[in-house]
């Protein structure tokens, strides 16, 4: 992840790669990105690597509660990737969730800006636009 960002950044683009979710493995198909002069990177561990921590000049942490990642993670996963109710259940209980706690919510200390409530917090989201905004106009 650092190289790509180190390639976005000097205006190269990048081949990304995908995953298939339904067969937990990566595709052979990536996606390219193009350089821009605004460049958003996430992802649920981006801030546990210092080296790509380094890179950023904001680091924004979307904070949700448990019960609303769980039931977003239980819809999606049957409706999108074709797992039963009870496999997203036993998966998250036994591996999502302590990895959450372990390796995902100590890293909220390296963010510059934490949202909470996720997506539904319009003050929030309106003083991050306002910032990305400015820092864009230079």
């Amino acid at each position: 992840m650092v190289r790509h960002v180190h390639e976005l950044r000097a205006g190269r683009p990048v081949e990304l790669p995908t995953y298939d979710f339904a067969r937990h493995a990566r595709r052979h198909t990536t996606d390219t990105a193009q350089s821009r002069q605004t460049i958003i990177v996430e992802g649920i561990l981006i801030f546990a690597d210092a080296g790509l921590r380094e890179l950023m000049d904001i680091k924004v942490f979307v904070d949700t509660d448990d019960d609303t990642r769980f039931i977003r993670r239980l819809k999606r996963d049957v409706a999108e990737r074709g797992r039963t109710m009870d496999s997203v259940i036993e998966q998250y209980l036994n591996t999502v969730k302590p990895m959450h706690l372990e390796f995902v919510e100590p890293t909220k200390r390296y963010a510059d800006i934490i949202i909470p409530r996720g997506g539904h917090n319009a003050v929030a989201i309106d003083m991050l636009l306002t910032l990305v905004r400015s820092l864009t106009s230079r």
